[in-house]
């Protein structure tokens, strides 16, 4: 008879409560699960089903003060670490046990350079020799796909995409080569290609380490490349575990049969090829200088964006995709006139593009934008109520405060949000539904013209498909004109009527979506759609799907 080996984590009979206002209310109910070497555990489920606070409660980061453990233990190589010490655990924490989180923004100091934060951490677990750590950090950007890492060791992290973001924190968190990585959604902000360079990335480091790996994610298309077993929450609790192929070829509970069968769906909204044009640029160049020495001279040039036209027509959904940092987002604040750009920008007929910032913020109510990161752009000292109506007590002053609330219910409730939490704050909310607190405050003000910079990233496979719909139907109901930047190609083939592919800050290729979809016409865009499709393009360049 065979006997089971001691897993490496263990969590047992695992309850946990959240303490405010004189309330007290159950976030996980009685879970369990174990973890050993050398595997995978994927914990899915949907936005507030308990997946984070869970990962969060192994190394006790919730909060002492708000959070409680009413049952269970988290054995960690037979340690208990819900009895630990501080000490204790900060022994554990970033050397043993590392963690991933799922808004990179948030995690990284923003005043401090990339080479500086992995450098720190190298340097508080042991590594001496400034000249050794910077070889380090510059191995460790390389491995998680940064590229040309040396001339990015003193780039800040708003000079990096969000995906390139989310490359640096698994970097950091694989410095110390950790015995359990704990992944809260770490390709949430990666394109396709990038995403499974990652996986494929974290299954060579787990092969060569016996490290183990305790992976949250909502997309179980991941789940099936990357975890040995899963476990799906619902409500705090798990619903189903087992063999990831077994619950993924026989699935047992309703739920996982829902999240299973759940993606966006639908084609998007006839666009009128006529319709009056919203927003335009001409050969648009956003161009940012490199700088050395002592004097910082202009050595080169960063091309986020070099030489790109386009028009977004009324009722019109553009979308563009591309890798990480090849300069969508860039694209889309530069038309906003959110950073300096050269190149004609017009709006409804007229130029915008010389206008300073007195003169645009009229015009921010008929453009909009939803950031890619949900937390980063919500106040956490303001209430929801707050941040939606902050932009209408700006742009329409004499609406009176009642009425401002009046929109902001109707703003929540369009996204699917309970109005009745409109007092509550950001952090009470999960990710995804931070994400449609944000699409709110832009849909409040009734914008024409609206730049969705991956506005379903952080946001489950069924509330992706509820995003997807509300936005259709927003645009059909208003006439929108929309900017869609994705790296999830199934969300931009419901949405988008035209198609931009981006590369190095270049289009790759342009067109109707539907057309390119069907047969595109380079090879860098069949290689992100067989990525993304999990499919072969034929010998023609005709995707199968």
């Amino acid at each position: 008879m065979s006997v089971e080996p001691t897993p490496l984590l263990d969590v047992r009979d695992l309850s946990i409560a959240f303490h405010q206002g004189g309330r007290t209310a159950l976030a996980v109910e009685r879970v369990s699960f174990s973890l050993q070497r050398g595997r995978t555990l994927a914990l899915v489920g949907e936005s507030g089903s308990g997946k984070s606070v869970t990962a969060l409660s192994i190394v006790k980061l919730l909060g002492a003060t708000s959070a409680s453990y009413p049952s269970g233990a988290v054995l960690y190589k037979g340690q208990d670490l819900l009895q630990a010490n501080e000490e204790a655990l900060r022994r554990v924490r970033g050397d043993e046990i590392t963690m991933v989180f799922q808004e990179p923004m948030t995690s990284l100091n923003p005043l401090h350079s990339i080479a500086r934060q992995i450098g720190e951490i190298l340097e508080l677990h042991g590594m001496s020799g400034a000249a050794k750590r910077r070889t380090r950090t510059i191995e460790l950007l390389e491995e998680v796909g940064i590229p040309d890492p040396a001339n990015r060791l003193d780039a800040y992290p708003h000079q990096l995409s969000g995906g390139q973001r989310q490359r640096v924190m698994i970097a950091m968190a694989l410095a110390n080569q950790p015995d359990l990585f704990i992944a809260d959604e770490p390709t949430t902000a990666l394109d396709v290609t990038v995403q499974a360079q990652i996986l494929r990335l974290l299954k060579d480091l787990q092969a060569k380490r016996g490290m183990a790996m305790l992976f949250i994610t909502h997309d179980l298309g991941i789940v099936r490349k990357i975890a040995d077993d899963v476990c799906v929450m619902q409500r705090g609790k798990i619903v189903e575990a087992g063999p990831t192929e077994e619950v993924f070829r026989a699935p047992q509970h309703a739920y996982t049969r829902a999240l299973l069968a759940a993606e966006p769906k639908g084609k998007p909204p006839i666009a009128d090829p006529t319709a009056e044009p919203v927003l335009s640029g001409d050969n648009i160049r956003v161009w940012f200088p490199i700088k050395r020495g002592f004097f910082r001279r202009t050595i080169s040039h960063v091309k986020a964006v070099d030489g790109i036209s386009l028009t977004v027509r009324a009722g019109q959904t553009v979308g563009v995709v591309g890798e990480s940092g090849s300069g969508k987002t860039t694209l889309g604040l530069a038309l906003l006139r959110l950073i300096r750009s050269e190149g004609p920008i017009a709006y409804l007929g007229q130029r915008i593009d010389g206008y300073d910032a007195k003169r645009m913020r009229p015009l921010r109510r008929d453009l909009q934008v939803v950031f890619q990161d949900p937390y980063g752009s919500l106040s956490p000292r303001m209430s929801v109520a707050e941040i939606v109506e902050e932009g209408l007590a700006i742009q329409s002053p004499h609406l009176h405060w009642r009425q401002r609330r009046e929109i902001v219910a109707q703003a929540l409730a369009d996204t699917g949000l309970d109005p009745a939490a409109m007092d509550r704050y950001p952090h009470e909310f999960s990710g995804g539904q931070r994400q449609r607190i944000a699409i709110a405050r832009a849909m409040a003000l009734e914008p024409r013209f609206v730049v969705l910079d991956e506005p379903t990233s952080a946001l489950d496979m069924s509330v992706q498909a509820q995003i997807v719909d509300l936005l259709r139907d927003l645009q059909k109901r208003r006439n929108l004109a929309y900017m869609f930047i994705s790296h999830d190609l199934k969300v931009v083939r419901a949405l988008a009527t035209d198609l931009i592919v981006m590369r190095h800050g270049k289009v790759v290729e342009s067109g109707p979506a539907a057309e390119i979809f069907a047969q595109p016409a380079s090879d860098y865009t069949r290689a992100l759609f067989a990525a993304a499709f999990n499919i072969e393009a034929d010998a023609s360049g005709v995707v199968s799907q």
